[in-house]
């Protein structure tokens, strides 16, 4: 009959060694500010940012548009009833809300 070995120091200390390291393992996935978790957050945040950037970019493109084409009298009256409200004198302006 064969007795038990007793477990060297080595494999213990390798054995802890071991558990200290996935212990910082999954404290650094789950629960370190920059975990797995705020890393995917990062990342959504960001492509939401680009999106919009790129959505504000073309904006600006079409505004930059309006500015550079000539003023026209006919597009300088078309802006002075549509934006400020004013009109030929004896006109009436019959202003329409748009039920959105």
């Amino acid at each position: 009959m064969q007795l038990p070995r007793p477990q060297s120091k080595k494999s213990l200390s390798g054995w802890i060694i071991g558990g200290v390291v996935c212990a910082a393992l999954v404290w650094i996935a789950f629960f370190d500010s920059h975990s797995l978790l705020r890393r995917y957050q990062w990342h959504q945040e960001k492509t939401q940012l680009s999106t919009e950037n790129e959505a504000l970019r073309e904006e600006i493109r079409h505004l930059r548009r309006q500015v550079d084409r000539p003023l026209t009298d006919s597009l300088v009256e078309r802006i002075a009833r549509e934006e400020y409200g004013m009109k030929r004198p004896g006109e009436t302006v019959y202003r329409l809300k748009s039920i959105e």
